[in-house]
């Protein structure tokens, strides 16, 4: 059996006596079947400890933290902007841009946008599973729908991978990935941006427009595989 982990929003120590909620609780003791005195992983942005059951009460697993495991992440800051789109499509989109290491999430409203309204809570949820599933430690944010005027009024001077069909180059710009500040990926809606809002995401102080395939992709595919090839590059 690998590691059980889950996300915990409070705080952690060595030798803190707690409890879980009861949809952890039904998850360990109902679904993976952990017993008294066995041991699982609890994290948050601050590191990862390891916890040992000492008691399940009315189906409440009560534990203590009997070992630190790792302080917190120091990764690059990695934010994906994008179009929202349907339901299955996006919760895909979520669950792996997470596992690739995105840190926030920048939903943006286009002409071309067909979904304009998000269930934050719901993503959030994909988000936390998909942190426990992928061994990370930091949880990404994903902000409230707002225009794409307000993303390029907002963000003049933030790194830029603008992931655009009509761009000459296909290579990323190694000093953007060696700085410090935020990396931001920019995806279009189904259907593209219209000519003018390439005019205006193209004005960005620090926007690189890159093309990432040949063929043309659906949002969700063009987003992990600009966030693989990142990934890849930063890890040369």
């Amino acid at each position: 059996m690998g590691n059980i982990r889950l996300f915990s929003s409070e705080r952690l120590s060595l030798n803190l006596n707690s409890k879980l909620n009861k949809s952890q609780s039904h998850y360990i003791n109902k679904v993976m079947r952990i017993k008294v005195n066995e041991k699982f992983s609890l994290f948050n942005s601050l590191g990862e400890w390891e916890a040992k059951i000492n008691q399940i009460t009315k189906g409440v697993v009560e534990f203590i933290i009997v070992k630190h495991l790792r302080s917190q992440e120091n990764s690059k800051e990695l934010w994906l902007a994008f179009s929202p789109i349907k339901s299955n499509y996006f919760n895909f989109m979520i669950q792996k841009s997470t596992e690739l290491g995105t840190t926030k999430f920048i939903p943006i409203i286009t002409d071309r946008t067909i979904v304009r309204k998000i269930n934050i809570k719901r993503f959030e949820k994909v988000i936390i599973e998909s942190c426990e599933q992928s061994n990370r430690l930091k949880i990404p944010i994903i902000e409230k729908p707002s225009s794409l005027e307000n993303f390029i009024k907002t963000n003049q001077d933030l790194d830029v991978i603008f992931c655009d069909l009509n761009a000459g180059s296909r290579t990323i710009n190694k000093n953007i990935l060696k700085n410090q500040k935020p990396l931001c990926v920019l995806i279009g809606p189904e259907g593209d941006f219209t000519e003018n809002e390439r005019k205006k995401i193209l004005e960005l102080n620090n926007v690189q427009s890159v093309k990432i395939n040949e063929n043309i992709l659906r949002s969700e595919t063009a987003a992990i595989s600009a966030l693989s090839i990142i990934n890849f590059n930063l890890n040369l």
